[in-house]
């Protein structure tokens, strides 16, 4: 297949998924009577999401040129605004998921790293575009084009891989939190990330999911049973949640 299909956008498959929160949003309203960092819709499909791929682990690879490669973690990128406003920036966040992570874990980490990278405070990917958008465009092109060589050959530099939210397992976008619908994303050619998830608002108990997937990294059948998994997950969080 990555002989016949060399970008990941040309690979994308797209699919929408409808989830029933009847169980669900009773079980997080209890969940949060607790006190505590407060869990949301978000919360659980990101923690959903991380165990599919622990669980299901053939779809957490990435295919770079002509080979597919199998991650070693699992680890989702995600955008927020700094503020709801239309000048705000997105500040990005990039998380590694464990297998024995706990769903309690999972929010109160989250929630923090949030709070953090909507402070005033420049992330390490701002400090590294500020450096990089002061360099003449021709300059910056050309660096570019260096990055995404030595990116295919596996010789970029560890630190700017690290940081880089679109090296990920998936990059989710919870658009519900904007109050509009979930959309098909593009996938990016830049990185390695084979799975963009958009989450739409929550309208008479469901809510829908969109995909973006590239079709390179395993087939059909293995990615529907993945999908199962994270809907069964999400619709009874009761089932798998016990702390």
């Amino acid at each position: 297949m990555s002989f016949l299909i060399r970008g990941r956008n040309e690979a994308a498959v797209y699919f929408e998924q409808r989830l029933d929160l009847s169980r669900t949003l009773p079980w997080l309203a209890a969940w949060n009577q607790r006190g505590g960092p407060k869990a949301t819709l978000f919360h659980l499909v990101l923690y959903g999401l991380a165990s599919v791929l622990h669980d299901r682990e053939r779809l957490n690879r990435f295919t770079v040129g002509r080979r597919t490669y199998q991650r070693k973690h699992v680890q989702l990128s995600f955008a927020a605004k700094k503020a709801m406003s239309d000048d705000a920036p997105l500040a990005t966040v990039k998380k590694q998921f464990a297998r024995e992570e706990t769903f309690a874990q999972v929010v109160e980490r989250t929630s923090g790293e949030v709070t953090g990278a909507r402070a005033d405070a420049p992330s390490a990917m701002d400090r590294e575009l500020s450096i990089l958008l002061k360099l003449p465009g021709f300059l910056l092109a050309f660096l570019i084009g260096v990055l995404r060589r030595a990116y295919a050959w596996g010789l970029a530099p560890r630190s700017l891989i690290d940081t880089d939210p679109l090296y990920t397992s998936a990059f989710l976008a919870n658009l519900g939190s904007i109050q509009i619908d979930a959309a098909y994303h593009h996938l990016y050619e830049h990185g390695n990330c084979p799975l963009f998830v958009t989450i739409g608002q929550i309208t008479d108990s469901h809510v829908t999911i969109r995909y973006t997937f590239d079709e390179r990294v395993e087939d059909g059948l293995y990615c529907a049973k993945a999908l199962q998994l994270l809907q069964q997950r999400v619709e009874d969080p009761a089932s798998r949640i016990t702390d």
